[in-house]
């Protein structure tokens, strides 16, 4: 395992037991809203065309989602059932001394040294595209057709949603397909679009150009902060991850009202998309979608940043 970093002792802090098991309950309890509902389908074999999304199409395991993490740089006293998880280790008792803790105390610490040594292609990139994306300017005038491309010729394609019926009908999607001007600059989203729909695209993304293409107001790039959150566990706190996915939810939820699906079984009233009304409550939703983006996007290249100078 790789040593730790001399001189990261002048940044360290300890946290009592009483302290950090009442912090990860806190944590436990907060995400239960999301996890245990999509587990109780999961168990009766049901679906849900827009909540199960963050659970499936997302790796991270509710399980996972669940477990509290400090993030780096915090000591977690007398917690020797942490000392086996992957990315931590004991403190050394250098760090402990520095960090002000009780004599004798023991505890454990996120191993960035060894996160670093395993992931630092994919921190690298997690830096760069964070923040190329927030630099870019944002753009506001998709309308979410996005979602629309993926159920273009229904006819003969079929739908990713076989439950929710479409809408307008087959024809009618195709109509809003074919009559508005396509420009996703999300490679994750413009990937699954119909192959009838994708010379319609404006923009053609492709993972090479992901990094120099995301932009802010895109609601699949707010979405993916959960995902880059989860991907530098243990190395980001859980109270960023869980603020990751409450946005991340929260714009899943527009998201699919905007969709050609009528989710009104699931309680879901569309945003009509393809009227004027619709498209200016899309715009409003996704500003403030991208404004709660742009507030998150920075503590996550802080977190990268640490990591970073790690190897400095």
């Amino acid at each position: 395992m790789p040593e730790p970093t001399p001189g990261a002792e002048n940044l360290l802090t300890c946290m009592p037991r009483e302290e950090w098991t009442r912090r990860a309950e806190a944590h436990e309890a907060r995400v239960r809203p999301w996890t245990q509902p999509f587990l109780d389908r999961r168990f009766r074999g049901e679906k849900h065309p827009v909540e199960d999304f963050l659970f499936t199409y997302y790796t991270l395991s509710p399980g996972q989602f669940t477990r509290w993490h400090q993030g780096p740089g915090v000591i977690l006293l007398d917690a020797p059932e942490r000392e086996e998880w992957k990315f931590y280790r004991a403190a050394t008792p250098a760090e402990l001394t520095a960090a002000g803790a009780p004599e004798g105390a023991s505890g454990v610490i996120v191993a960035a040294e060894a996160f670093l040594a395993k992931r630092e292609t994919a921190v690298r990139f997690t830096r760069e595209l964070l923040g190329r994306t927030a630099a870019n300017p944002a753009t506001f005038d998709c309308f979410g057709l996005h979602e629309w491309a993926m159920a273009y010729r229904a006819e003969s394609n079929g739908v990713r949603h076989e439950d929710a019926p479409l809408r307008l009908g087959a024809e009618g999607t195709d109509e809003v397909v074919e009559t508005h001007r396509i420009r996703c600059s999300h490679y994750d989203a413009f990937r699954f679009f119909q192959p009838q729909a994708v010379e319609r695209n404006q923009l053609q993304p492709t993972r090479e150009t992901q990094r120099r293409m995301e932009q802010p107001g895109c609601l699949h790039a707010t979405m993916d902060l959960y995902k880059w959150a989860y991907k530098l566990l243990p190395a980001v706190d859980s109270d960023l991850l869980a603020d990751c996915f409450e946005l991340a939810w929260d714009v899943r939820a527009t998201d699919m009202a905007a969709s050609p699906y009528d989710l009104q079984d699931w309680d879901v009233e569309p945003v009509r998309i393809e009227t004027p009304e619709g498209k200016a409550e899309y715009v409003r939703r996704q500003r403030a979608f991208a404004a709660r983006g742009a507030s998150l996007r920075p503590r996550l290249v802080a977190a990268t940043d640490r990591l970073l100078a790690v190897a400095a």
